[in-house]
């Protein structure tokens, strides 16, 4: 049976207009005329996913990949184009944003789980469960301020991996915890990929890593996108291209 699109890219634009200083991009709100650099993040890109596939996206910094994650996330929204997203997202990038400091952490996995979109209902049969991953005992009841940037990563990464994604995305250079939370954290990465219906988008440089999770491979230069296809012709794309002299 053919998989159905959960991720579309349709002649995707996204421009970023470029400011010398506050005042001018202030100022642009009201001065339409407003002169400013532009620059195309990304440029003219399109590509389909289909549900339960693997893909690794290469590229150098500033090549586009992390706009195209913002977009899917919804993060921003392209300049030009089109795209369609079928399934709820989960991303391992940012995450304590959309965090209230003067919330506890119990009440945060509310106000987040919200944010990504899901009823109260799912959220309290879930919330046992996020809380025992993120092994932050009677720390949950108190307010996010006080918790450590690793007390933070770990509710955060423990309200992703646990609501049940069906597009997954996952940065490689996640870190969160000691080494035995982090052993955790691959071990339930690992369990969320492993099923098919669950889509998986890994933004990396480690080649042998993507060649181990993904089967395609998307490659971006300088906003566009240059090659869709096999991961092991992607890799050697990717080398290719980037090779230092």
């Amino acid at each position: 049976m053919k998989k159905e699109t959960v991720i579309k890219f349709d002649k995707v634009t996204k421009t970023y207009k470029l400011f010398k200083n506050d005042k001018k991009r202030l100022l642009s709100v009201f001065l339409k005329k407003m002169k400013c650099k532009t620059k195309k993040a990304v440029n003219n890109v399109s590509f389909e996913i289909k549900r339960g596939e693997a893909v690794a996206i290469f590229g150098k910094n500033g090549a586009g990949k992390s706009t195209i994650l913002k977009i899917i996330t919804g993060v921003c929204f392209p300049t030009e184009g089109k795209v369609d997203i079928n399934g709820r997202v989960s991303a391992l990038l940012e995450l304590t944003s959309g965090f209230d400091p003067e919330f506890t952490g119990r009440e945060n996995i509310y106000l987040k789980g919200q944010l990504l979109g899901i009823k109260n209902k799912e959220i309290k049969e879930l919330e046992s469960t996020i809380i025992d991953f993120a092994e932050l005992e009677e720390y949950i009841d108190q307010p996010v301020r006080t918790y450590s940037s690793g007390m933070k990563a770990r509710l955060g990464f423990s309200i992703n991996v646990n609501i049940r994604p069906e597009i997954f995305i996952v940065d490689e250079a996640l870190s969160v915890g000691d080494e035995e939370f982090k052993n955790k954290c691959i071990k339930k990465v690992n369990e969320i990929i492993s099923n098919e219906n669950v889509t998986l988008l890994f933004v990396t440089h480690a080649t042998a890593v993507a060649k181990e999770f993904c089967k395609r491979g998307l490659l971006m230069k300088e906003g566009r996108l240059i090659f869709d296809g096999d991961i092991d012709e992607a890799i050697e794309k990717y080398e290719s291209t980037y090779k230092k002299k």
